[in-house]
């Protein structure tokens, strides 16, 4: 028997000496066996044991022993077999004295023992709950390269006859491994005892099989869902548990903590190294070392702590994947070297276009998996971060909070996050373009020689302009973030304080800040954004000027200096690369500037003051009655470290179950006392103690945007019938009674629809509920009309209240209660002036006495105010005469039929009638389906047609350009050489040169009117926003978030400025670069335009496929986030008591669900990018291969110039054409914040601000008369008149009081004669001149009203006073000492520059109340309208006020809305409102004498 003899067996396979084409080498058969028999042991020897330590860690369960399972063991099994028998018979053929070769012995022994190992880590992974396996999957794949060879080899020999073993063997072998990897392709059964809990809409990524894992086939159901129906939240897949908040934020948490004290433990050990040395250092340098970039790198290096694993394995991902790409160029060498060999067998180049194809694809499965692990990472650390600036909102102290607005707080969750997480992408560009560059140029070296060098000089003389670029970049940007803070301040400023602005006529003063702002804003984003053009055309320009002097200088310099279609293309291609590296550092280094900056802001919001958890010593355990509760021992306190002290020595001790009373006048501290009770105020000395729970309310009511019993409760369990007990006592059971969903009624944002009386209830309820021990209550009362405090009082917070036995620390300016308070503090000027029992202060005759003499000067009420009843007197009063009182029944319900109980219930806005604060307030507006064409349109139009136009034909231009260039290289690289040398070089050469300048000088200048247009276009469609949302009526503020509206003007504002303009400049870049490579390809190899239309077609499929989905989601994104804007937004505001309460971690875990919510919708967008993109790019590499072989076919026809041209050509095709369709798909993913800025244009506005022609000619109104005629009022179409059938006429210069109960209809007057809201029926005329046919702004600039919540704005004191800068400093500086401001106001730093912080927070209640005061008088308009104008400020001074105004407007009209009556005393007239119409009309002593309605108004308060 004749042994047939192993060709590779032969030695002359292996020499290397003789000369040959490497191809030969490289494709040599026997080379390629051996790497089979070797690859896949030493493969699984490498990997198996990481692998197998890493199930151990992160095991899952086991998995049941399924089909699967025990079909791949029994494979196993035969596969161990067939190797010992392979092993076994070379062993006895050694036996038999036959002699073999080692490697026949060697090999079946290896492959033993690694099937071993194969069989081994199959029966731990289903003991680890490992379902697909990609360690197998790969090793099985490996493991089917050597049979195939063997065959390859073995059909090229023919079949011994005489010993067939070899044959079967590997026959057999061969259908085993391809058996095991078709079952690897499988998942296997989920896990029997999963240790993370079943979630039921779990993500299919889990149980998807290998291939399904790497290809993202596992999004393509969600895909074709989208594509089928309209996505609904229920439809995506539950967030797990490594993403969701609670688990994420607690490990940055833990990590930012630790970098932060370690900081502050370096800079307190720097800062006493240097004081305990022979020179002391100043107070400057001890600041600076604490602030010396220190905020930054620590959050940066917590950031690193906790997902440096992640982005080093994406770091791993992509050196790998970058292997790959640099063995592109060198397969394109080697197959334009097959190109040029004539003799080279045709075989060798499809192997070699096979090669190319699958390069490309391992290239894009590499690049996309980085990709998705990155934004996964992305993902991640935008949901820990937010969780940590919302858990800082928590913490800010009030020093902090006036430091830092709310605009600046949304901002850091919408821009700088977003910026912050954009750079992780781009963050490996900054280390891997320096490899990359050195890669290329040795490959340059290889092709070129010593020429190579000057591609590298070049590199070296571009590289200084993009540093000072970038470094001029950094400057706009930064400048461009103070500005959008700014505007976003102003924006948010204007949004929340709308009824004021609109009450002045002051929209278009506002509008014209905030426009100013946004000019500042947009002026250094489009310098920003042409240093951006340069910085992109610099270094295409790179690409051009090195290929230029590379072939310059080898064709003049080198021996062989011939340029052959191998040096240029092959050089072009790795040029690409270049350019695909260098052009991604300018959007590094952008990136990175942005995220420097924001990360700055960030960690500086981080390192903000908190409030000190140990300023206040609390024990929780209750206080026995009679002993000390609260203790104040010589407390200092003030509101930031660098302001004056604004309490002094205090001193106090309350005992349990007192009821304290804090008077004092304006501006004394009262607030403040509570505030340092809180803990709320730094303490510069002495100690505070509370024993027992506290609850606190506000001075300004805040509510949460949920249901009324939510507000109540406030994280508490429901008990029914204490909830109907707090809502009775606080005098809010005849308003739940007629809200249409009873308790459950939704109060909307900010309690828009709730008056201030009902939400300054909800609050008292809120606090009651709690059950404290501890209240404190800063002005409760104040609100509230004179029966209804007295109700609140004696059932609340009286002696016989609900709150009796409790320690209640009342701040209150009315007086009349001060006799039932077991003690009383009188404040002056941030101390104690003097505290007692009511009758030894009396008895003192001190500051108390003071006080209640400046509220019975003459002109008040004359005899002052009557003790309140008390006892069975005091319970008598009711809510209001006529009204039931409610029960379970009346307001313990959830109607299932909203319509009916709708069209039946009275409603009203902030002030009048009762409203039904049910009417749930509009969420975001969610639109579905593909963004529509009109929205382009839109934008186009913002642009501008003609410029549109315009860079259309700049870019058809360059990329003419582009395409001449590669024709002109190809036809150089085919010209004859004689001699070595080539005739036309020089010719050539210029050419070329001009070609490429004129390309990049046509790429500049489309990208430079790119970004100009796109500017253009942000700034129209800002400014149309912003005038669509100030012309809106009130009633669209009071029915939509303002989440909702903040967040279109953050970051749908930034989409529109920075993310559009990139995703336009980059659809056309790629688009026309599409065209060129197209028209190449084709006119190479005609037979490629058929794989390119069907290629164009599954574009468009997956395109359409996608695109649906990804719209929808991307709505779905922009509504949940805007839901995570609006809770850190009413966190913010209501941070005091949420801390009071202590409900902290409730509302933690409230912003987690908010959070895991949006990014519930993030991941599926992600992944359903990376899903597009993954099989675009697969589909794209298809026409490398189709370019590739038809040029094979075509060999014979085809110069290699031209099969160069081509092939370099169709590798770029690969991602140019998958970004196009990508970045096609983003600008209409980015459109949606087109379309949902655009969502108001459609909503109702109010009438024009001004007409052409009016009726009220100036000057108007002279005299002041306003009549009523049949006057009715609605603030929704479907609901009843809120009033009706009013008629009434005041004449010029009457004093008017207009009173009544709660929600009788009084503000809606003031809000009819303003047009807030437009009549129903009827009209109001003044002088003559029915209002309904005056302008708006007309209207308001002729009548002055002061709110019952007083308002400033961010800006100067001045500015606040004077919005319209009618008005001299002398004239202010008289309004200000009319009002008894002027002292405060010439102690204030810069005096009437002084800057008031976001809604005057800098300030006291009572002092902003008298700076409104004071600009009404400087306005000193006929009509004057005081709603509840004095409730903030003590009895005294609403007096002296009052005598001020009657002074100031003693020729005007006025009409006085009040809730105390003996405000309404000194009135000529008063008018009594009951359910919306005028029930009494007459002077007050009249009214008295008819002992109606007015009469027992009066008596309820004291008056009679």
């Amino acid at each position: 028997m004749e042994e047939s003899r192993d060709p590779c067996g032969d030695p002359t396979v292996w020499n290397q000496t003789e000369p040959e084409p490497a191809t030969d080498h490289l494709l040599n058969l026997c080379f390629l066996r051996t790497t089979g028999v070797w690859l896949p042991p030493l493969y699984l020897w490498v990997l198996g044991p990481i692998y197998l330590l890493y199930i151990h860690r992160h095991g899952k369960g086991y998995l049941r022993m399924s089909l699967l399972f025990k079909t791949r063991m029994v494979l196993g099994l035969a596969l161990i077999l067939l190797c010992t028998s392979s092993t076994a018979v070379t062993l006895w053929r050694i036996h038999q004295g036959a002699p073999q070769a080692l490697e026949h012995l060697i090999h079946p022994t290896v492959w033993l023992t690694t099937m071993s190992l194969a069989l081994f880590l199959i029966h731990e992974e289903r003991k680890k709950g490992v379902q697909a396996s990609g360690l197998l999957f790969g090793y099985w794949l490996l493991c089917c390269l050597f049979p195939v060879i063997s065959i390859i080899q073995q059909a090229q020999q023919g079949i011994s006859q005489s010993d067939p073993f070899p044959y079967l063997s590997t026959y057999l072998y061969l259908c085993l491994v391809v058996t095991q990897f078709v079952l690897s392709c499988f998942a296997d059964q989920p896990p029997f005892f999963p240790k993370e809990p079943r979630q039921q809409n779990p993500c299919p990524e889990a149980g998807a099989s290998f291939p399904s894992k790497i290809m993202f086939w596992w999004v393509s159901g969600l895909v074709w869902k989208g594509y089928r129906k309209l996505l609904e939240p229920e439809d995506l897949w539950s967030l797990s548990t490594e993403y969701c908040s609670e688990e994420l934020v607690s490990q940055l948490q833990k990590e930012w903590i630790r970098c932060h004290s370690a900081a502050q433990r370096s800079t307190e050990r720097t800062v006493f190294k240097r004081k305990g040395g022979p020179k002391m250092e100043s107070p400057e340098t001890e600041a600076f070392l604490q602030q010396e970039g220190s905020k930054r790198s620590m959050l940066l290096r917590a950031i690193w702590k906790v997902y440096r694993s992640s982005f080093l394995l994406a770091t791993l991902i992509i050196v790998i994947c970058d292997v790959f790409r640099f063995m592109l160029p060198k397969l394109l060498s080697l197959f334009l070297e097959f190109m040029k060999d004539p003799k080279a067998p045709a075989w060798k180049g499809y192997v070699l276009a096979v090669l190319m194809f699958l390069t490309t694809c391992l290239q894009t499965l590499l690049e996309q998996h980085y990709m998705y692990i990155l934004k996964v990472l992305q993902m991640r650390l935008r949901t820990a971060v937010t969780g940590l600036v919302y858990r800082k909102v928590l913490t800010l102290s009030s020093g902090s909070r006036k430091a830092s607005s709310v605009g600046d707080v949304v901002n850091l969750v919408s821009v700088d996050l977003q910026r912050l997480t954009e750079c992780i992408i781009h963050l490996n560009g900054l280390w891997m373009s320096s490899v990359w560059l050195v890669i290329c140029f040795v490959y340059l070296w290889q092709l070129l020689g010593p020429s190579a060098l000057t591609a590298f000089a070049v590199t070296l003389v571009l590289l200084p302009l993009n540093f000072v670029i970038t470094k001029k970049r950094n400057h706009y940007q930064e400048e461009q973030m103070r500005q959008k803070d700014s505007r976003a301040r102003l924006t948010s400023s204007a949004i929340r304080s709308v009824r004021i602005l609109k009450s002045h006529g002051w929209e278009a003063a506002f509008l014209e800040r905030i426009l100013h702002t946004r000019g500042r804003e947009l002026a250094a984003l489009k310098t920003s954004g042409l240093l951006f053009s340069v910085s992109l055309v610099s270094f295409q320009a790179s690409i051009f000027l090195m290929a230029l002097v590379l072939f310059a200088i080898h064709t003049l310099v080198a021996e062989e200096n011939a340029m052959d279609a191998e040096k240029a293309f092959v050089t072009l291609t790795i040029l690409a690369i270049l350019n695909k590296i260098q052009g991604f550092v300018p959007f590094t280094i952008h990136s990175t500037a942005q995220a420097r900056v924001s990360l700055e802001r960030l960690a500086t919001f981080l390192c903000l003051e908190e409030v000190n958890p140990g300023a206040v010593d609390s024990i929780p355990s209750g206080c026995p009655a009679g002993e000390t509760c609260i203790r104040v021992h010589q407390g200092t306190f003030t509101w930031t470290q660098d302001s004056p002290p604004c309490l002094h020595r205090i001193n106090l001790s309350v005992p349990q179950g007192c009821l304290l009373a804090i008077v004092g006048p304006v501006g004394a501290g009262k607030s403040s006392l509570l505030s340092a009770l809180l803990g709320e105020l730094s303490k510069l000395e002495g100690s505070v103690s509370i024993r027992g729970s506290v609850a606190y309310v506000p001075q300004e009511a805040w509510v949460q945007n949920s249901s009324l019993v939510e507000n109540v409760c406030f994280r508490q369990q429901l008990e029914p019938q204490w909830l109907e007990k707090v809502l009775e006592a606080c005098a809010l059971g005849p308003d739940v009674s007629n809200f249409p969903e009873g308790i459950y009624t939704q109060v909307g944002e900010q309690g828009m629809s709730l008056s201030g009386g009902q939400k300054q209830r909800l609050s008292l309820a809120r606090a009651v509920y709690r059950k404290a021990a501890v209240y404190l209550l800063d002005q409760p009362l104040a609100a509230l009309d004179a029966h209804v405090s007295q109700q609140v009082f004696s059932q609340v917070i009286g002696p016989g209240g609900l709150l009796q036995g409790t320690t209640r620390i009342l701040v209150t300016h009315a007086l009349h209660i001060l006799p039932q308070a077991d003690w009383i503090v009188v404040l002056e000027d941030g101390a104690i002036a003097e505290m007692g029992s009511y009758q030894e202060l009396l008895h003192r005759k001190g500051a108390l006495v003071d006080l209640l003499d400046r509220a019975r000067q003459p002109g008040g009420r004359g005899e002052g105010e009557k003790e309140p009843m008390t006892g069975a007197e005091g319970a008598r009063v009711s809510a209001g005469d006529g009204e039931p009182m409610c029960g379970p029944e009346g307001y313990m319900k959830l109607v299932t039929n909203k319509d009916s109980s709708t069209s039946e219930t009275q409603t009203r806005a902030r002030g009048g009638n009762t409203k039904k604060a049910g009417q749930p307030t509009s969420g975001d507006s969610v639109r579905y389906g593909r963004v529509k064409a009109a929205m382009y349109l839109s934008y186009l139009r913002a642009v501008g047609t003609p410029l549109c136009f315009y860079v259309l034909f700049l870019f058809l231009c360059q990329q003419v350009a582009s395409f001449c260039l590669g024709y002109w290289l190809s036809l150089w690289a085919d010209d004859p050489i004689v001699d070595g040398k080539q005739a036309q070089a020089a010719l050539r050469g210029w050419v070329f040169a001009l070609l490429g300048c004129l390309q990049a000088i046509g790429l500049f200048a489309s990208m430079a009117m790119v970004f100009l247009g796109a500017f253009q276009a942000s700034s129209l469609l800002f400014q149309r926003l912003l005038w669509d949302v100030m012309q809106s009526p009130i009633g669209f503020f009071e029915q939509t978030p303002i989440g909702n509206l903040l967040n279109r003007f953050s970051k749908e504002t930034d989409t529109i400025d920075v993310d559009i303009p990139d995703k336009v400049r980059s659809l056309l870049v790629y688009a026309f670069g599409f065209l060129e490579v197209s028209l190449v390809v084709t006119v190479v190899t005609p037979l490629a335009a058929v794989a390119i239309l069907l290629l164009v077609v599954f574009y468009a499929g997956f395109q359409s496929l996608y695109v649906a989905s990804s719209c929808q989601l991307r709505r779905l994104e922009s509504e949940k986030h805007s839901l995570v804007c609006s809770h850190v937004t009413e966190t913010f505001h209501g941070s005091t008591v949420v801390r009071a309460f202590h409900v902290q971690a409730s509302f933690v875990d409230q912003s987690n669900r908010h959070v895991d919510e949006s990014q519930r919708v993030s991941f599926p967008r992600l992944a359903a990018d990376r899903w597009l993109a993954l099989n675009l790019e697969f589909l794209g590499n298809g026409l490398v291969l189709v370019a590739a072989t038809c040029a094979v076919l075509s060999k014979v026809h085809l110069s290699a110039g031209l099969v160069g041209f081509s092939i370099s050509a169709a590798i770029q095709v690969t991602q140019t054409l998958q970004f196009a369709v990508r970045t096609w798909t983003d600008l209409e993913n980015n459109i949606v914040s087109v379309e949902r800025v655009e969502d108001y244009t459609q909503t109702p506005k109010e009438a024009p601000w001004a007409l052409p022609t009016c009726a009220a000619q100036a000057p108007w109104p002279r005299g002041g008369e306003i009549e009523f005629r049949d006057f009715g009022l609605r603030y929704r179409p479907e609901l009843p008149l809120a009033v009706q059938g009013v008629s009434f006429k005041i004449h010029a210069g009457e004093k008017v009081g207009i009173v009544g109960r709660t929600g009788a209809g009084k503000s809606t007057l003031a809000g009819g004669l303003l047009r807030l809201v437009e009549a129903a029926e009827g009209g109001i005329w003044v002088d003559g001149v029915p209002i309904a046919q005056v302008g708006l702004h007309t209207l308001r600039s002729r009548i002055t009203i002061i709110p019952q919540d007083p308002i400033l704005f961010p800006g100067s004191l001045r500015m606040n006073l004077d919005m319209l800068q009618e008005h001299t400093d002398q004239a202010i500086w008289a309004a200000l000492d009319t009002v008894q401001l002027s002292a405060l106001v010439a102690n204030l730093p810069s005096q009437l520059l002084y800057e008031c912080v976001d809604q005057g927070s800098n300030l006291s209640v009572g002092q902003k109340q008298l700076l409104c005061l004071a600009r009404a008088l400087l306005r000193k308009t006929q009509i004057l309208i005081l709603d509840e104008a004095t409730a903030s400020v003590d009895l005294g001074t609403e007096l002296k006020m009052q005598t001020a105004l009657w002074d100031w407007f003693a020729q005007c009209t006025v009409l006085l809305i009040a809730h105390r009556l003996h405000s309404v005393m000194d009135c000529t007239r008063v008018l009594v409102l009951d359910k919306g119409q005028v029930a009494e009309s007459g002077s007050p002593a009249q009214l008295l004498a008819q002992k109606g309605l007015f009469y027992r108004l009066a008596q309820e308060s004291g008056l009679v």
